[in-house]
């Protein structure tokens, strides 16, 4: 199979479900969002150092195929049938089971902090940033074409998480967070 097909040189892909979309339709801007968000956490990955973080954002990547494959996927009896897996409650309590986790090795946040610190917490901050991206787009979708309530609140969860990863990569690594205190004028 060859990895130009020539189908979208017009402007238009393929749903997963069947049916063509413009490239700029909302269901193809979430998915791309989404997508965008998964190859940024193939660079957390690539850049921490901690195994733990590592498995963690791997099985994330995981589920964002998952959450992908819903959103390309429009009708939700086709995605049984083919059984793609749809994101649930349980992988945003997933979330928030790793959140609290990662919580316990933190100082409690007093100010906003300045994205950075390490190579892997600003990936993690950018990662985090880009997930808020894909979250805006899913809502816009959602709004337009009802999505489930797992998709919406996995995305708001996952930057959660990211924000809590950067910062322990920057606390295992001896690096304080730089908090915002505002410009000297």
């Amino acid at each position: 199979m060859k990895i130009y097909t020539r189908r979208g040189d017009r402007g238009e892909t393929d749903l997963f479900a069947g049916g063509r979309v413009g490239k700029d339709h909302p269901r193809v801007e979430a998915t791309g969002a989404v997508d965008e968000l998964n190859a940024w956490l193939g660079v957390c990955a690539a850049a921490t150092v901690h195994a733990d973080l590592r498995a963690e954002l791997q099985q994330i990547q995981a589920l964002l195929f998952d959450l992908g494959a819903t959103l390309a996927a429009p009708d939700a009896r086709h995605r049984e049938k083919a059984g793609l897996p749809e994101p649930g409650p349980s992988d945003v309590e997933q979330l928030e089971r790793a959140i609290d986790a990662l919580e316990g090795e933190l100082p409690p946040l007093e100010r906003f902090i300045l994205p950075g610190g390490t190579a892997a917490a600003a990936a993690l901050h950018a990662a985090r940033c880009v997930c808020r991206r894909a979250e805006r787009r899913a809502v816009a979708l959602h709004r337009a074409e009802p999505l489930g309530e797992a998709a919406l609140r996995l995305l708001n969860r996952l930057s959660d998480l990211l924000f809590v990863m950067a910062r322990v990569e920057n606390r295992r690594a001896g690096v304080a967070d730089v908090e915002w205190r505002g410009r000297e004028r």
